[in-house]
């Protein structure tokens, strides 16, 4: 389909995909084809994970990866091995959609800047797992949900853009997690356009509106 747009996209998942879904419904026709952008390959770490098959049935390349022998993060021969991938791929942009290995080291500088994430809260609170049972645990009114880079640290690097979700008196983690979905598919693909038309700029431990 679109990988042959000028802006290439890396997605890497390790579930359901619903991100990688409501980015490819973007790049058909919503605000990523207006650039073009598309998503030039699928990667997951989990051989039978739903966005490997979201990705056949977009006509999408996907690929399993081996993770290798850690639990929470790429050995060095699967970093290297996705790092080729990428690269073989032309990509442009590393999306994480719910990938959940930590990235670090020679991943990061291979993709120096040029890769994102989207987490389910308004960071920097409630970093890490399940951050919608965390909300919920510490009893606050307003969560949402937050695109960023990603650098050496958790959920820790310089956000691009954030939407409030408020929370319910009568909500569950599911019913929570799911309105925050929604809020993380308005605004994944708006950020990636963003980054895309060189809109996106450092300062400091923030991004601003870059001059153009």
């Amino acid at each position: 389909m679109a990988g042959s747009a000028p802006f290439r996209l890396g997605v890497l998942g390790s579930g359901e995909g619903s991100n990688f879904g409501a980015i490819v419904g973007s790049c058909q026709d919503g605000t990523l084809s207006k650039l073009p952008a598309g998503v030039a390959v699928v990667l997951s770490d989990v051989e039978d994970a739903a966005i490997l098959q979201r990705a056949r049935e977009a006509d999408v390349d996907c690929a399993h990866i081996a993770p290798g022998k850690f639990r929470t993060k790429l050995d060095e021969a699967a970093e290297a091995a996705y790092i080729e991938a990428l690269n073989v791929a032309k990509v442009d942009l590393v999306v994480l959609a719910g990938f959940m290995r930590i990235l670090k080291g020679e991943f990061l500088r291979a993709f120096e800047g040029r890769v994102v994430n989207v987490h389910p809260s308004l960071l920097p609170a409630f970093p890490g797992l399940e951050a919608w049972k965390q909300a919920l645990d510490h009893g606050v009114k307003v969560t949402g949900a937050t695109v960023h880079f990603v650098d050496q640290g958790v959920d820790s690097g310089a956000i691009i853009a954030q939407e409030t979700v408020p929370v319910s008196d009568d909500d569950t983690p599911e019913t929570l997690h799911e309105r925050i979905h929604g809020a993380e598919h308005r605004i994944y693909p708006e950020a990636i356009a963003a980054i895309a038309r060189g809109e996106i700029a450092l300062r400091g431990r923030g991004t601003i509106k870059a001059a153009r």
